[in-house]
């Protein structure tokens, strides 16, 4: 799930666009002064603001691992685990655990000797294959008489829960619901044990759904393809040049044991960040997390990635034939997230793609017509490490992806060319100061920014000195920028072509 700059979130309302500064830097130090911290002798990190407003909490638990932590053999296994952790644990979702326990092992056992003759010359002996299958469903079958089917949801649901997901990034998983504020200990608990001891049942089954997933979302989407074959062609050594749902043959390959070893790696209390927002007393907050959280032993928190993208210095293009809509991208690398000019990218993106008055809607779509979509923004696949700044394209009935394109380019060489107005700047500010006003809010969104800015640049304070930056943006800023990015051979461009 792709996190957007605040100024691109949806649904901004329209009255707060003119609130004057004074009055948001007030609302910015009142939420400021309300959210207190503190970490867990394992290293679990916690982010608390105080909210009575309603008697209600929404929890966000921020994992910092994604699909650029996957290696060859296991992409998809982020996303994988995600599906996992609903599960259960050795005392959730089970009717007796002991006896599951021995069952999953046989169930491992049947999918290693199905994979062992898959592997052999040709594919492995027919009626061989045919009786493994057959043993691994048995065995699955087995298993499944000690589930308690969704009992994790059902729990939440039954103490009145609200919005239960999670979902897979390229950087991170995430994890979130609300409860009523009296049930705060009900979360403290299925959250911990999550991932004290979480029970990765019925996962071969729950890999064939991923694998749907994948065909849905990909081998069956034709912007999907076009995606994932964009993002291969832009990167030769980053993994954000992996597709997150990961390789097929992966999907089908690898094993329950994976995953645990994923889980011991990634999932250790110093890689997660937990924000709750809402009707708490910080002090029960902590006196909970430390008898629950306090028992989940500390882990070493994952060596950092090592691979950095080379600069790129040729202009590469990718094509991709099918009966759909035709449709263009335009990639340019750019710096990660903490980069000093992330304000400036972030100016960009909402010049380009904020609003019908924005430049590509403007021009492309109401006056010339090219295209029936069309916009930009930065931070894609991901804001973590050095990503891309994406421009996208839908074009118009009888109109090409070229005819669409060189409009484009007209509007991404006059950022280089003519200095921004003082108008569109002053809008910029504007729509920054009432998305993060607007994002306060909600209860889930502050949960998701306040431990996505902890983790990605290391303070959640952070957060609220991004209209700082943005008013400090100027027109010199931004052209500086743009000649520097937007260059052609910093150029990725992918064309989906309508096949006849």
């Amino acid at each position: 799930m792709k996190t957007r700059p605040l100024f691109q979130c949806a649904g901004l309302a329209l009255c707060l666009t003119f609130i004057p500064a004074r009055a948001a830097e007030d609302t910015f130090t009142s939420v400021q002064s309300r959210i207190t911290e503190f970490k867990l002798a394992n290293g679990l990190h916690f982010i608390v603001l105080e909210r009575h407003q309603a008697p209600v909490v929404s929890f966000y638990t921020y994992a910092d691992v994604g699909s650029v932590q996957e290696t060859k053999g296991i992409t998809g296994l982020a996303h994988m685990f995600e599906h996992m952790a609903f599960k259960g644990s050795q005392t959730i979702g089970t009717k007796n655990y002991a006896e599951e326990k021995n069952a999953l092992d046989r169930v491992d056992q049947a999918f290693l000797a199905l994979q062992r003759e898959r592997g052999k010359t040709g594919g492995g002996d027919k009626a061989t294959l045919d009786k493994l299958r057959k043993d691994l469903d048995a065995a699955q079958e087995g298993a499944g008489k000690f589930v308690v089917p969704n009992e994790f949801g059902q729990i939440i649901e039954g103490a009145g829960g609200k919005g239960l997901n999670a979902s897979t990034g390229s950087d991170k998983t995430d994890y979130y619901f609300s409860l009523p504020s009296n049930a705060l200990e009900i979360w403290f608990y299925l959250e911990s044990e999550r991932w004290l001891n979480p029970v990765l049942r019925e996962f071969y089954k729950e890999a064939g759904v991923v694998r749907e997933e994948r065909r849905m979302r990909t081998e069956n989407n034709p912007i999907g393809r076009l995606i994932e074959e964009f993002l291969a062609t832009a990167y030769k050594a980053h993994p954000y040049g992996e597709p997150g749902v990961g390789h097929m043959s992966d999907l089908e390959s690898f094993t329950r044991m994976d995953a645990e070893a994923f889980f011991q790696k990634y999932y250790s209390p110093s890689n997660l960040t937990i924000a709750i927002v809402g009707d708490v007393d910080p002090k029960q907050v902590r006196q909970l997390a430390e008898a629950y959280f306090g028992r989940i032993k500390p882990r070493p928190k994952p060596e950092p990635l090592r691979t950095v993208e080379p600069p790129q210095n040729v202009e590469r293009s990718v094509t991709f034939r099918a009966r759909a809509q035709k449709m263009f991208l335009i990639g340019y690398h750019k710096p990660a997230m903490t980069h000093p000019d992330n304000a400036v990218y972030d100016t960009i993106s909402s010049l380009l793609s904020s609003g019908r008055s924005s430049r590509l809607h403007e021009s492309l779509v109401t006056k010339k017509k090219v295209a029936v979509q069309a916009g930009g923004f930065s931070g894609f696949p991901g804001e973590k490490y050095p990503g891309l700044f994406l421009f996208y394209a839908f074009p118009a009935p009888g109109k090409s992806n070229q005819d669409a394109e060189k409009e484009m380019m007209v509007e991404i060489e006059r950022l280089k060319t003519e200095p921004v107005s003082a108008e569109e700047l002053e809008g910029v500010k504007n729509r920054a100061r009432a998305a993060l006003i607007t994002m306060m809010s909600s209860n889930t969104t502050m949960g998701s920014a306040l431990t996505q800015y902890q983790v990605l640049t290391g303070d959640w304070r952070n957060l609220f000195t991004i209209i700082d930056k943005i008013n400090a943006v100027t027109a010199a800023d931004v052209q500086r920028v743009a000649k520097a990015t937007f260059t052609a051979s910093n150029r990725t461009t992918g064309m989906l072509e309508t096949e006849q």
